[in-house]
């Protein structure tokens, strides 16, 4: 998955307060139990990552994120037996004792693979939204180095890659075996290092080593900053107020408890809301 600037208002904001607006439904998915609230934090998610253009991306890190909840939700009945509603009766096995399967357990599990899937969609969508070079930036303060290394590495991924499908190519025109992988990783490291080289000494060149750290620009803040700050403040915000004055606390052990009042179906409706509305502002999103 690569970053790519797209003219919508995730986009036009800058780095820092995009890493606020995907780590705050990150956040409250770590505060929260409630599977409604999760499912409205990964609606909300969906839906800002839709309003962003990068549903592609998103649908692409989501194969990966869905067998990996199902596997978690799945993974938790199997090993952890407690609760009162039994479902299936197993077998004694050696090591693990009875393995039955209980509707707590099971609750437990689906609970915790939407944890992991609110986590890899936010993360997805942070990668895909939010300018890596401009996070880099962020921190060329404390280390300019580092950050040039980082910067530099991150462009070389995709032209690793580039260069083991032109191999690979080449490889299935040649008559005979085709070449494996070890082949094909093993000729692509060289040309890193290679190109590695050439990349060190055009740096050195052009005075990268001995320059002085530049002067950092100070940017105003946009129309864009602060609706996406506010939209990450009233997310996390509203989720935090909202477990410590008591609302969502839902209980898998011993027996199953799934509150559903006025306040939890107020912040279920918000949480999606407050992720959408900076989207509805588009101007200036081309620049």
């Amino acid at each position: 998955m690569s970053y790519r600037r797209r003219p919508t208002p995730l986009h036009a904001a800058r780095a820092s307060v995009g890493i606020a607006y995907c780590l705050a439904p990150l956040g409250a998915a770590l505060v929260f139990e409630h599977p409604l609230v999760l499912l409205a934090l990964l609606a909300a998610l969906l839906a800002a990552g839709l309003a962003a253009g990068v549903a592609r991306e998103l649908r692409r890190a989501a194969r990966l994120a869905v067998p990996l909840a199902l596997l978690v939700a799945l993974i938790n009945p199997l090993l952890y037996h407690e609760g009162l509603t039994l479902l299936v009766r197993g077998p004694e096995l050696p090591v693990l004792g009875r393995s039955d399967v209980t509707a707590e357990a099971l609750a437990a599990g689906g609970v915790l693979g939407l944890r992991v899937l609110v986590v890899m969609i936010a993360c997805a969508l942070y990668a895909a939204a939010v300018d890596p070079d401009e996070v880099l930036r962020l921190f060329r303060r404390l280390s300019f180095r580092s950050s040039l290394t980082a910067t530099l590495a991150t462009r070389m991924v995709p032209v690793l890659a580039s260069d083991a499908r032109a191999l690979a190519d080449a490889q299935r025109c040649r008559p005979g075996a085709p070449a494996t992988r070890t082949q094909i990783v093993r000729a692509t490291a060289a040309r890193a290092l290679d190109r590695a080289v050439d990349v060190a000494a055009a740096l050195e060149v052009r005075g990268y080593g001995a320059a002085r750290r530049p002067p950092r620009a100070r940017r105003p803040w946009s129309r864009h900053d602060l609706a996406f700050a506010g939209a990450a403040a009233a997310l996390f915000t509203a989720a935090v107020a909202a477990r410590l004055a008591g609302a969502g606390a839902f209980q898998t052990y011993p027996l199953l408890q799934l509150p559903l009042g006025w306040a939890e179906a107020a912040l279920i409706a918000a949480l999606p809301a407050a992720a959408l509305l900076p989207f509805l502002d588009r101007r200036g999103v081309g620049r």
